[in-house]
């Protein structure tokens, strides 16, 4: 089972482990404690991953700025002691919690129609600057590429084996055509509308009709 699937219920602030337990409850029954542990320990090996990837990178920008500036040797403290300050939060150096453990022990947040999860961490980077990385790449991900291979496939319906000679131009506008003819409130019914239709090929027949002695 891809663990992953459970992660973006834990980056929900809303949810977290609260609902994620109930949920492997109604669905796995007795073995739910065991598949929690695993996704637990999924969730923290991700963090240290982010954490650890993003304290590299962090060090290394920061022994470069060094380097530059080893003949003034002038190093920002205040900058510095951020850095530290984020690494040991990170990694759970120390007898502090780490970002993941204290996320994890707030109180979930109150549920509304209007929630957004990404501005919620975009808002709260400062506290949880890892795991404001790591929520904004998985809550990203598509949970299905159903749409998509609905959209690629249309076409293949529109143009079959039977109407294989129709041009790029005219299977664009039947499949546009398709998509209006969905979108309409009120679906059209091409049978109730046959007398209307035949009425308006007759008059557009007529518009384009040359005159000639009966006409006159």
């Amino acid at each position: 089972m891809n663990k992953m699937l459970f992660i973006p219920c834990v980056l929900d602030p809303r949810h977290k482990f609260t609902t994620l337990s109930f949920a492997l409850k109604k669905m796995f029954g007795d073995n739910r404690a065991t598949i929690e542990k695993d996704v637990r320990e999924y969730m923290k090996s991700l963090f240290n991953e982010y954490s650890s990837s993003a304290s590299k990178d962090k060090c290394g920008k920061l022994s470069s700025e060094v380097e530059a500036s080893s003949s003034s040797y002038m190093v920002d403290i205040g900058d510095f002691y951020e850095e530290l300050s984020r690494h040991t939060s990170g990694s759970g150096a120390g007898n502090s919690k780490s970002e993941l453990d204290k996320y994890l022990a707030e109180d979930t947040e109150v549920g509304t129609s209007d929630f957004n999860v990404l501005l919620w961490w975009k808002y709260n980077s400062a506290r949880f600057p890892f795991l404001s990385e790591m929520a904004r790449d998985i809550l990203a991900i598509p949970i299905s590429s159903v749409a998509s291979e609905c959209a690629f496939s249309t076409g293949g319906r529109v143009l079959d084996s039977f109407r294989s000679s129709l041009t790029s131009k005219l299977v664009e506008a039947l499949v546009c055509l398709q998509d209006w003819l969905r979108s309409e409130s009120q679906p059209i019914s091409i049978e109730e509308d046959l007398d209307s239709l035949e009425q308006l090929e007759q008059d557009l027949a007529k518009v384009g009709k040359e005159p000639s002695i009966d006409d006159i």
